[in-house]
């Protein structure tokens, strides 16, 4: 059990936090990085580091110790923790300096860095095992993305990431390792497209996709240049360029791994269909869609597969499904489907839940069943509870409001689902 005895606020932490620039939402994420990274699931929210500043929890979990620990570089107790009578007063080594500095390496001294390694001097000949290792970072901040939300801290790390995989090309062994680190840097700056579009910065978004597209190019990655194209669509859709994400989900169909990969084709098509579903073309949608669950349905699940496509899978086609039957005019359908995908997101996944929410309370404003819908919409915020909203998700929670002013702008839960809109607006 935690200790809670003779509650005093822990001014060590707080000191150690200032001096790194961490606020509490940035300290959660860079423990949850680290639980992540080990198997276990990330839980730690500002509410937890809250309790330990306040002194409430005065000896964490020693998981959550060990990522502390290595955030700061230091012990336990010299970030004020102490431990209850009996109990060791070390639960692990502190982490090198070298694997400190990692924390303050990106933008603003945020922790999403942390996850990028930071090779303290550059090895001599740059081989397979170095390739591995900036992967496993790329892999981190996947899993980061996955629990968070796409936010600047991330974005920043990305670009380090890329940056350290193009400077050890300059030594890489042979001209198989280039293209891998090619590949690797394309991922990265891919990476921090994402979470570009996902926080709706749709210039620097595009910035990044033009370079990750040719550093795709120059490693020959037919995987990177699909997950490039399909970030494409996503962003041109942002910017209401419907006939431009059409055409980057033919692209993106156009790669050789959509011949010899059914996973990616899938994906290809899917992207494609919410396209023609944007632009009204109802035949040509419901063809992309049945494309997509065709594809699906002959792709190996146990095939290895980069880690940024670990996203999509059937619960995923079935929330694009829901997108696509939407709009289209078919709402009782896109309710259905987003049932489904919700039944199946892991529920860790908060943003992906949170985004399948809005949609499931969309479809059922749809179809004129306005109270549903906004006590569905307002759950959206209680899953959120704790993290930052993302952009993509508050634009998408004010086309609910405005499709909601609508279709029932006298109805009294509409002025309260309203209320409680401009409330969680502003708090986020």
């Amino acid at each position: 059990m935690e200790g809670t005895e003779h509650r005093q606020p822990n001014q060590r932490l707080q000191e150690h936090m200032n001096e790194a620039g961490f606020s509490q939402n940035e300290l959660a994420d860079s423990v949850n990085v680290f639980l992540i990274g080990a198997g276990h699931p990330g839980t730690v929210s500002d509410r937890t580091v809250r309790q330990w500043l306040t002194g409430k929890t005065r000896w964490p979990h020693p998981r959550q110790l060990q990522a502390l620990e290595a955030v700061f570089g230091c012990t336990a107790e010299e970030l004020g923790f102490a431990p209850p009578p009996g109990r060791r007063t070390t639960t692990s080594t502190p982490e090198s300096p070298v694997l400190r500095r990692t924390f303050f390496t990106a933008t603003t001294g945020t922790t999403a860095a942390a996850v990028v390694p930071l090779f303290s001097t550059r090895p001599n000949r740059v081989g397979t095992s170095d390739v591995i290792e900036l992967r496993k970072g790329l892999d981190a901040l996947m899993a980061l993305d996955a629990h968070r939300g796409g936010h600047e801290a991330l974005e920043g790390a990305a670009l380090s990431g890329a940056r350290q995989a193009l400077d050890l090309q300059q030594k890489a062994a042979t001209q198989s390792i280039r293209k891998r680190l090619f590949t690797v840097a394309a991922d990265y700056t891919a990476t921090a497209a994402w979470s570009a579009i996902d926080a709706r910065q749709s210039d620097r978004a595009q910035t990044h996709l033009d370079r990750a597209l040719y550093l795709a190019g120059m490693a020959k990655d037919g995987a990177a240049q699909l997950r490039v194209w399909n970030s494409y669509a996503m962003l041109a859709h942002q910017r209401q360029e419907h006939t431009k994400a059409i055409d980057a989900g033919y692209a993106a169909q156009a790669v050789g791994i959509c011949r010899r990969d059914p996973l990616y084709a899938s994906l290809a098509h899917a992207r494609t269909a919410v396209g023609h579903a944007t632009k009204g073309d109802r035949q040509a949608a419901l063809r992309s869609l049945g494309y997509a669950e065709a594809a699906l349905s002959k792709a190996d699940p146990d095939q290895p597969q980069p880690s940024w496509i670990a996203f999509y899978d059937l619960s995923e086609l079935t929330a694009l499904e829901a997108i696509v039957r939407d709009r289209i005019g078919d709402s009782e359908e896109a309710e259905a489907a987003s049932h489904r995908a919700l039944s199946s997101i892991p529920r860790q996944f908060h943003r992906n839940r949170a985004l399948a929410t809005t949609r499931l309370a969309l479809a059922q404003l749809h179809q004129r069943e306005i109270e549903e819908a906004c006590a569905t919409a307002s759950s959206v915020f209680d899953l959120m509870a704790g993290y930052p909203i993302p952009g993509r998700m508050r634009s998408l929670l004010g086309d609910f409001y405005r499709d909601l002013i609508t279709l029932a702008p006298d109805a009294a839960v509409a002025g309260e689902w309203g209320d409680r809109f401009r409330s969680e607006w502003s708090r986020a």
